[in-house]
């Protein structure tokens, strides 16, 4: 099956360890983000995500057109946060940490 063209986005929210900030993203390489995030808390970079040590994946959806995932990424920033838990918990009712799901291989790569 020829696969050019095809591409792979991802919309997600992480969390910080105590899961009082949410996060939302978006991203067409979903492991090396949130090894990204992790790398930004440990270095101390002056990020959102950075600040709040949000690096636990509690959400995630897969999308093949960047349009639609920059839209829906918007879309899920302007809830209020009761919106974003219950749209979390159609996925993951017990809000686990899902990064397991997306191990980072390769963590010569700092940037993209």
């Amino acid at each position: 099956m020829n696969n050019e063209g095809w591409h792979v986005y991802h919309v997600y929210i992480i969390t910080n360890k105590n899961k009082t900030v949410l996060y939302t993203g978006m991203t067409n390489h979903l492991a090396k983000r949130l090894h990204q995030h992790q790398l930004n808390i440990d270095e101390g970079t002056k990020t959102f995500a950075a600040k709040y040590k949000c690096r636990y994946l509690l959400y995630y959806e897969k999308f093949t057109w960047v349009q639609e995932a920059i839209k829906r990424e918007k879309e899920i920033k302007g809830w209020v946060r009761n919106k974003k838990i219950d749209l979390i918990k159609t996925i993951n009712p017990e809000m686990n940490f899902l990064e397991e799901i997306f191990p980072y291989k390769d963590s010569s790569l700092r940037s993209e």
